[in-house]
């Protein structure tokens, strides 16, 4: 290759090169102007975008403001018509204490008033008294004079003359009193009990402290006794019932104080019999099967004798008590039933008085709850009904009702006197309750022994199974206000020395005899 050649190639490519750099260097400037351009178009735009989101925030703080004025020009609202009826309730209360303040300025000038009468006539009272005295001893001196009696003799003497005159008086008043409030309230109160009494009818269900089971032959009697006597002991063991096998023929007794256990044990004794298989471990198995049944019987009975007075909203613990109720007597009375028919006496008592008679229903229905579970517990079934009663949610009013109906405790409402006096209709009634016969003669006999205790009583007599006493008392000795004292004091001493269901009637009979002969 010629060197000419070589210059032209390398001229050519130096050419090439420069005109290479040339366009690179021109492409570059291009890119930097662009770019230059874009970023002041980003720029542009920034502020632009900038500028829009200031003028919403500035929207959206104005609208902020603007809702957080109205949500405080609100809450003043509110706050200022709050405080308008405070002040409002403020101004009420302010004149009910000033008529209030007056009415107790008027009452003290009242009292003071009264005061003041008092304190005369108390000062009279002395005055007089002072001049009693004077004219006692003058005549005490005079009697001693006459008499030629010692002081303390005339006094004696004189003391016995006053209290044989004030007690005279006071029998005349007495027997004034008693008629004039018989006049008053016996035909009220004889028409409100008649009515309730006449609206309810309940049969009586007696039950003792024994059970019989009928066998279907006397060869059962060696089965339930077992080998060696072992059937008989797991029975007994398992109920806590004693079962008495004597020469009854086809039949066993239960004996036992507890009427649900003994009523647990007669139905598994019949379920026994029944099955034909009597060994230890059946007896167990059948016994703890009934007594769960029993359980399911009890809140059975409860429920239904609720349902049958119309009382709702009873403890669980309470409805399964009162079934308990179903299997206790008092005096041969059923005292379910007792209790059904108190709730309905009470509610009618409450009707005739205008009072509320689910709530009168409610305290007589409860009155003897106690009595489901006070051969258990220490203390009486009125304070143990109370006790079950406030624990299960019951009312201050139901409970006080239940404690109050023996006079255990005060009364501390209208509802309790009615529960008493439901309670006394129920048992009172003839053939409600019965007693043994050695109680019914003991309690005749003290009757009789306290009214021959009595100065001027010759005979008495009780009479209408111990629901009525008569006395004949001496003619000579006692007068006829004399006799209405005796009455009372009788009365009196049998409240506080006997116990006793319902009422007893005192009647003294006071005879003059007047005989001639015609000759």
């Amino acid at each position: 290759m010629d060197p000419i050649s070589i210059i032209v190639g390398f001229v050519i490519a130096f050419v090439i090169v420069i005109t290479l750099v040339l366009i690179k260097k021109n492409l570059n400037r291009k890119n930097i102007l662009a770019a230059e351009e874009i970023a002041k178009k980003i720029i542009e735009d920034a502020k632009i975008d900038a500028e829009n989101e200031k003028k919403t925030a500035v929207l959206e703080a104005k609208e902020a403001w603007f809702k957080m004025q109205e949500r405080y020009e609100n809450e003043i609202k509110a706050r200022k018509k709050e405080l308008h009826s405070l002040e409002k309730d403020y101004n009420e209360r302010v004149n009910k204490l000033d008529n209030r303040t007056d009415n107790l300025d008027n009452r003290e000038k009242k009292i003071s008033e009264f005061e003041r009468k008092l304190n005369d006539l108390q000062e009279e009272t002395l005055n007089k008294k002072a001049e009693l005295e004077e004219i006692l001893e003058e005549q005490n001196r005079k009697l001693s004079e006459i008499a030629r009696l010692s002081r303390n003799e005339a006094v004696e003497i004189l003391k016995n003359n006053l209290k044989n005159r004030a007690r005279q008086e006071a029998a005349k008043e007495l027997r004034k009193i008693a008629e004039q409030t018989k006049l008053e309230s016996t035909k009220i109160a004889s028409g409100i009990v008649a009515t309730a009494i006449q609206r309810i009818a309940v049969d009586y269900v007696s039950e003792t402290t024994v059970s019989v089971v009928s066998l279907p032959d006397d060869e059962m009697k060696g089965r339930i006794i077992g080998r060696e006597g072992r059937n008989i002991r797991a029975f007994e063991k398992a109920s806590g019932i004693d079962l008495i096998i004597d020469d009854t023929p086809e039949a066993v007794v239960l004996s036992g104080f507890d009427p649900v256990r003994r009523e647990i044990a007669r139905l598994s004794l019949e379920k026994l019999i029944s099955d034909g298989r009597i060994h230890p471990g059946r007896i167990e198995h059948i016994i703890a099967k009934t007594t769960k049944e029993m359980d399911q019987e009890l809140v059975r009975v409860g429920e239904e004798a609720c349902m049958e007075v119309n009382i709702h909203n009873i403890s669980p613990n309470v409805v399964k008590l009162i079934g308990r109720l179903k299997y206790r007597t008092s005096y041969g009375q059923n005292i379910l039933q007792h209790s059904k028919e108190a709730a309905w006496v009470c509610g009618m008592l409450a009707a005739e008085l205008g009072l509320d008679q689910e709530l009168a229903r409610r305290c007589g229905f409860l009155h003897d709850l106690g009595k489901a579970v006070d051969h258990e517990f220490d203390g009486s079934h009125a304070k143990l009904g109370a006790n079950i009663a406030s624990k299960n949610g019951e009312s201050k009013i139901v409970v006080n009702a239940i404690e109050a109906h023996h006079e255990e405790v005060e009364y501390g409402s209208v509802y309790a006197v009615l529960t008493q006096v439901a309670d006394a209709v129920s048992g009172a009634r003839p053939g409600a309750r019965r007693e043994m016969l050695e109680t019914y003669m003991k309690r005749l006999e003290k009757l009789e022994e306290i009214a021959n205790s009595i100065e001027g009583v010759n005979k008495s007599f009780a009479i209408q199974a111990g629901r009525e006493l008569r006395i004949i008392v001496d003619p000579a000795k006692v007068d006829d206000s004399k006799s209405a004292y005796i009455a009372s004091d009788i009365a009196s001493k049998i409240e506080e020395e006997m116990q006793y269901p319902g009422q007893i009637k005192v009647m003294v009979i006071r005879e003059t005899r007047q005989t001639a002969v015609a000759k």
